[in-house]
C-alpha cells in the first residue's frame, strides 16, 4: 500500500495551513479511482435503498467543491451553478466522465488555494442565500471534510453496486 497523501511531506511553495485541502483532493482521487475500478455505468448509477448511487456522490463532490470555492472567493452562486445542483442525481455519465469532472473541479480549486495568502485565513465569508457567516479557514476545512464524507459514501455505494 502506498503512503497516503497527507503523509507525503510538505508541498513546496504552499503554506502548511493550505496543504491539507490539497491532500484531501489527492486522497479522494486515489480512493475513488481504486474503489470504482471496473464498475459499469449501470453499476455506477444503481440505487440501493436510500443510499445515493456512486455517480451521484462523485458528481456531488465536484459540484460542492465548485460551489464552496465560489463562497471562498467572496462570491455567491450563479444561475449555472444552481442549475447544476439540480441535476446531480441524473444518471448516465460513465465512471470516467464523472472522475474527470471531479478532477476538473479539484484542479480549479487547487489553483485558487495555491494563490491564497495565508494571512487571509481569518477573513469573513458568507455562505448561501442566507449569507451565513464563516471564514476562509472555515470554508477550507469544510471543503476537505465534506469531500471525504462523500468519498466514504461513494465507497459504500461502490461496494453495494458490486453485489
Amino acid at each position: 500500500m502506498s503512503t497516503e497523501p497527507w503523509l507525503s511531506g510538505r508541498l513546496a511553495g504552499i503554506s502548511p495551513f493550505l496543504v491539507p485541502l490539497l491532500y484531501s483532493f489527492d486522497q479522494a482521487r486515489e480512493d475513488l479511482e481504486r474503489f470504482t475500478e471496473g464498475l459499469s455505468t449501470e453499476q455506477i448509477w444503481r440505487q440501493h435503498g436510500s443510499i445515493n448511487p456512486v455517480g451521484r456522490e462523485i458528481r456531488h463532490i465536484g459540484g460542492a467543491v465548485d460551489r464552496l470555492m465560489t463562497y471562498l472567493q467572496g462570491r455567491q452562486l450563479d444561475e449555472k451553478q444552481l442549475a447544476e445542483l439540480k441535476v446531480e442525481s441524473e444518471a448516465g455519465a460513465s465512471r470516467e466522465e464523472l472522475l474527470a469532472g471531479m478532477d476538473a473541479a479539484f484542479r480549479r480549486a487547487e489553483s485558487v488555494v495555491r494563490a491564497l495568502d495565508p494571512a487571509s485565513l481569518s477573513e469573513p465569508r458568507e455562505v448561501g442565500r442566507k449569507r451565513l457567516p464563516t471564514t476562509v479557514i472555515g470554508l477550507l476545512v469544510h471543503i476537505a471534510e465534506h469531500t471525504q464524507r462523500h468519498v466514504g459514501q461513494a465507497i459504500v455505494a461502490a461496494k453495494l453496486a458490486r453485489m
